[in-house]
Order: C-alpha cells, then sequence, then structure tokens
C-alpha cells in the first residue's frame, strides 16, 4: 500500500490503537485513494514487466506516492488524505500525468483497467520475499497481466466505530461494485462480465464480503485465526470487501475495479465519503445494521460484477431486482445530506450525469470495440482518460447508458 500521509511511503503491518482518533479537529471524514495501473506494449496492448524502468522515470516529487504493486506490469500510486475533492482531484492529476507520462518514456504506456485484455505472457511477480512466499503457498491463482484495483479509505473516530461501519456497509457496497467496473475482456475477448478482474481475484482464499463483527476485539481475533490456519500470511493478505486499514484510522473499501477516468474516481470516494459518514450517524445514534444473509450478499456482488451499471442488480434491502441504476440513485438520495455536508453535492451530481450519459468502464470499452473490433483502440482510449484526456473516442454515449433520477491489492 502506498502510504497517504506526508509522501513517505508504508506497507500495512499494524493494526490502529482503540484510542487513535482522526486527526482531523473536526467532524467532517476524511478520504484518500489508492489507484493500480496497467503497463501495457503501446503497438500490441500486452502487459509488460516494466514497473522498475517506470519507477526510474518518475518525478523525484512524486516518487514518495508511486510504488510497484504485486506483478512486473503493475504500478500504484496513493493520494494524501483530504477533506476537499478538489485536492484530491489536484493530487490524483498530478499523479496519473506524471506516471503516465514516466511510462511514455520507458516505453509503455500506463492504463487504467481491471485487467489486461489482451492475450500475452504472463509478467512475473516483483522479487520480494513476501510475493514469493505468496506463490509457494498460494499458487499463481491470478494467472493474467495483473488485477488493478481502487482502494478507498475514509475516516472514522476509532476501531470500534470502524467495525460497526464495516456491518453497516455490507448491503451497500453491490451497486459501488457495479458502478465501478472496467474490466469486460480478458485473453483477447469479451468475458461477458462487467468485471473479469473480481472473478479473477476471487479465487485468493480471503477475498469475500466482510462478515458480520461483534467488536474490534472479534476482529483481531479473525484475523489471527485466519492467520493461524494458513488461509492469510499476515494481516496484509486480509482482502475483504471493506476493512479497516492496519496503519491509518480509516476504513478501506477495495471492491472496485480502477477507475478508467479521474472524474469516475472521484464520484465513488466522493459517495463513499458520504456513505462511511451517513453510516457512522447510524452507529452513534444506535440504528442496527441491515441484516443480509451472507449467500444473498455474495449473489448481490456477483451479479454486480456480471451485469454492471448497465444490468440489473439485487436489492438486498427488500430482495427484489432492480435496475443497477435505481439502486444507485437510491444511494445518492441516502447520503445526500452528507454530500452537501461535505461540500461535495454539487460536483457529485454532474458527475452523475457525466456518468449516466457515458456509460461505466465497462461500457465504454465495449462500445469502442463495437466500433472498430480492436482492443488496441480501447487500449488507447482507456490510456487517454487515465492521463486526463477523459472523453472516449467517437461518442459521447455508451449503448445501454441510462439511469433515473439525480446521478492495495497484493502489496496489502
Amino acid at each position: 500500500m502506498v502510504a497517504m500521509a506526508g509522501g513517505v511511503a508504508a506497507v500495512d503491518g499494524v493494526r490502529p490503537a482503540a484510542g487513535d482518533p482522526e486527526p482531523t479537529g473536526t467532524d467532517l471524514r476524511t478520504v484518500g485513494i489508492e489507484e493500480e495501473f496497467l503497463l501495457t506494449d503501446p503497438h500490441t496492448g500486452v502487459a509488460v514487466p516494466a514497473v522498475h524502468q517506470v519507477m526510474e522515470q518518475v518525478p523525484a516529487e512524486l516518487r514518495g506516492q508511486v510504488q510497484h504493486e504485486f506483478q512486473t506490469s503493475q504500478i500504484e500510486i496513493g493520494s494524501p488524505p483530504g477533506l476537499e475533492l478538489s485536492a484530491l482531484r489536484h493530487s490524483l492529476g498530478l499523479l496519473r500525468t506524471g506516471l503516465a507520462d514516466a511510462a511514455e518514456a520507458a516505453g509503455v504506456r500506463l492504463v487504467a483497467v481491471g485487467t489486461g485484455p489482451v492475450d500475452g505472457p504472463v509478467p512475473p511477480v516483483v522479487d520480494k520475499p513476501r510475493f514469493h512466499e505468496m506463490i509457494d503457498r498460494y499458487g499463481l491463482l491470478v494467472p493474467g497481466p495483473g488485477n488493478n484495483g481502487m482502494h478507498v479509505h475514509v475516516g472514522i473516530p476509532d476501531p470500534e466505530t470502524g467495525v460497526q461501519v464495516l456491518n453497516h456497509l455490507r448491503p451497500w457496497l453491490p451497486v459501488l461494485h457495479a458502478a465501478t467496473t472496467n474490466s469486460p475482456f480478458f485473453a483477447g475477448a469479451d468475458t461477458g462480465y462487467a468485471s473479469w478482474r473480481s472473478v479473477e481475484w476471487e479465487r485468493w482464499p480471503s477475498v469475500a464480503p466482510t462478515p458480520v463483527l461483534d467488536s474490534y476485539a472479534h476482529y483481531e481475533r479473525l484475523i489471527d485465526q485466519l492467520i493461524d490456519t494458513g488461509m492469510m500470511l499476515d494481516e496484509g493478505m486480509l482482502y475483504w470487501y471493506a476493512r479497516l486499514s492496519a496503519n491509518y484510522p480509516t476504513v478501506e473499501i477495495r471492491i472496485g475495479d480502477v477507475c478508467p477516468s479521474l472524474d469516475d474516481t472521484l464520484l465513488v470516494a466522493a459517495l463513499l465519503r458520504a456513505l462511511v459518514a451517513t453510516l457512522i450517524a447510524d452507529v452513534e445514534a444506535g440504528r442496527p445494521p441491515v441484516r443480509v444473509d451472507h449467500h444473498l450478499l455474495v449473489a448481490a456482488h456477483w451479479q454486480a460484477a456480471h451485469e454492471g451499471l448497465e444490468g440489473n442488480g439485487f436489492d438486498l434491502l427488500d430482495g427484489g431486482v432492480r435496475p443497477a441504476w435505481h439502486l444507485l440513485d437510491r444511494l445518492v438520495g441516502r447520503v445526500s445530506p452528507e454530500l452537501d455536508r461535505h461540500g461535495d453535492l454539487a460536483e457529485v451530481t454532474a458527475l452523475l450525469d457525466r456518468l449516466r450519459r457515458r456509460g461505466s468502464g465497462a461500457a465504454r470499452q465495449r462500445a469502442t470495440f463495437a466500433r472498430t473490433g480492436r482492443l488496441i483502440d480501447v487500449l488507447t482510449d482507456l490510456a487517454d482518460q487515465t492521463r486526463g484526456a477523459d472523453q472516449p473516442r467517437g461518442a459521447d454515449r455508451a449503448p445501454g447508458a441510462t439511469g433515473s433520477g439525480a446521478d492495495r491489492g497484493m502489496e496489502d
């Protein structure tokens, strides 16, 4: 995980002390973002093991917020935490552009995509003892070019509150899973899924929806037991869809594919911050979480990965099947007071309208492929969106982009 404070890289390893507060001096919630990217050949689209060459080209002022990931075809950035979306846009914009320039200087291309669309050799893992130990223990469970996700950190008052927030988050995450789908292609073909990364990622034994937790002590005990069983080597392999950060006083939500554009990233981050703030208020008011059957929760996440934002989702609040956009609109309605309180409502409304017109990352990729029939064109569009030339080529609206109402990975 890239550190999100002071520009210093760090790896999770120490659980937060029960008394550590969120160091903001306000009841507004900070938000920080980590994004993972794929390095590809600009001519063929094949993933290339170029992370070390790219790192050498990263400007010195950005290096503290950039690091390698699990495979040598991946690279990761992390923003400083903050209260203002404008500051996040600025810092992530500098990082995305700086990293894209560094990739080009190294002869490759930076692409925000959940997994590589083009078939090719599997890049090796980064030469670190922990990564080799993971391969020895579990095998190469994801034999592809790399899984690239987005992790959003939202500040919490203390770990006990954070654990209760994890319980309250469970029914709301599938629709945000759908909203971040950005990996429909793999090995040269359309997989039929909006997020093939999600399917591959779940091969790891500790990837799952967060279980219902009694307390922070229960959370710690589960981690220790999972390590004792050999299911995880260490706490860094706790790949639940939401967890407590081991280094920061935050809830870390890690369900999504990396988003193609900065607009998409900021929209999801703002919604998650508002959702966590809303749920903290529920916890403090003594309101219980919605009870969700584990298997229905798994089904809702499968549906999200398969259908994406343009299809149907499973409504965990009433048990029905609804258009995913209907579920997203309901989420926005639920968190609108906190969006307003954090000063994000106007921007989120505009970003939702843009997402509604353009469609999810998966829909945009399919629209490009439908126009040209070439995956290299899909990757070119994604590379443009990654660096900030945010408009997909040839169309403003992806097929099926409809809606109603308002609109860290292996290292960790």
